[in-house]
């Protein structure tokens, strides 16, 4: 487990400091990604991923995940802060500390998705747009966890 402080505020990947219910609130009423999603699914996600999360003193204000083989290949997901900590740079800070992070050096290839924020990617962690999209293919259920 790696800590990172700057500050009043921490980033932690212990999985046992997580506050699920932070996490599930956000992305389930407020991610455009994955509205709706269930508790239980986030806690599969969670358990499967190298997870970040970000705290000022004990309370939990954002997070992210890395989903990862470790060693070729890893694509970063549900990232987020929460609306009234934003502004400070934190969600600069967060993914630099992804990026950086020992478990995460040395892969081939990192992917991720994003409606608004490339411009933080490709400044902050070097993202770029895909070289070759006609390479990649997809599987994609937007209304996965749409109500019946």
């Amino acid at each position: 487990m790696s800590t990172y402080i700057k500050g009043a505020f921490e980033i932690s990947t212990d999985k046992g400091r997580l506050q699920l219910n932070v996490i599930h609130k956000y992305l389930s009423e407020e991610a455009y990604w994955c509205k709706n999603i269930p508790l239980e699914t986030v806690a599969k996600s969670i358990e499967h991923s190298c997870c970040f999360g970000l705290y000022h003193k004990e309370e939990q204000i954002g997070f992210a995940r890395v989903i990862t083989d470790y060693a070729t290949y890893s694509y970063l997901a549900d990232v987020f802060i929460l609306q009234i900590y934003r502004g400070r740079g934190l969600s600069k800070w967060l993914v630099q500390t992804i990026m950086e992070h020992p478990a995460l050096q040395g892969m081939r290839k990192w992917v991720l998705g994003t409606r608004d924020a490339h411009g933080l990617y490709a400044k902050y962690a070097g993202f770029t747009p895909l070289k070759e999209p006609g390479k990649f293919m997809e599987l994609h259920f937007p209304d996965i966890y749409k109500p019946g």
